[in-house]
């Protein structure tokens, strides 16, 4: 199968790459020597950094246009990373991501790496917007909310 880096692929092309369903958001790449540990395994510090790319390109193209200049400050509480089966030098990878849930002032994106039709890690990360001023914390807006729902499923926690 022919697949194209990094730009987001459509529903289609992801599930020929063996997503079981298609996320909002999903961009393909290879693995790269840099990215490999002494056993050639791609280095946990890679995946960390395929997330972020990846969480970031979100923010980019479903938020920061909605939100425009008088955005709020967007910080990683905290996140959770599982490590499934290892990646190897050339493969070819897809990350994944999408809201799952979202609270008054903050959301939680789940992530995925595939490669050969297996998942090979997924991470949980909580996002908390705050004031730009650092005051207090920033209410998602509805029509924010709605995309959240319609875009990725989310569902309302709390």
């Amino acid at each position: 199968m022919d697949i194209r880096y990094n730009t987001p692929l459509t529903p289609e092309e992801q599930l020929a790459f063996g997503l079981p369903e298609a996320q909002p958001l999903a961009i393909a790449d290879r693995v790269r020597f840099a990215e490999l540990d002494n056993q050639n395994h791609v280095n946990n510090k890679a995946y960390v950094e395929w997330f972020e790319t990846l969480r970031v390109e979100y923010n980019t193209r479903f938020l920061m246009p909605v939100w425009g200049e008088d955005r709020p400050r967007g910080v990683v509480h905290s996140f959770s990373l599982r490590f499934l089966q290892e990646t190897l030098r050339g493969e070819s990878y897809v990350a994944t991501c999408r809201i799952a849930k979202f609270r008054t002032s903050s959301y939680t994106c789940d992530q995925q790496i595939w490669a050969g039709g297996t998942c090979r890690a997924t991470m949980s990360c909580v996002i908390v917007f705050l004031m730009r001023d650092g005051a207090g914390r920033f209410p998602i807006p509805a029509n924010i909310v709605e995309d959240f729902r319609s875009r990725d499923r989310a569902v309302q926690e709390g």
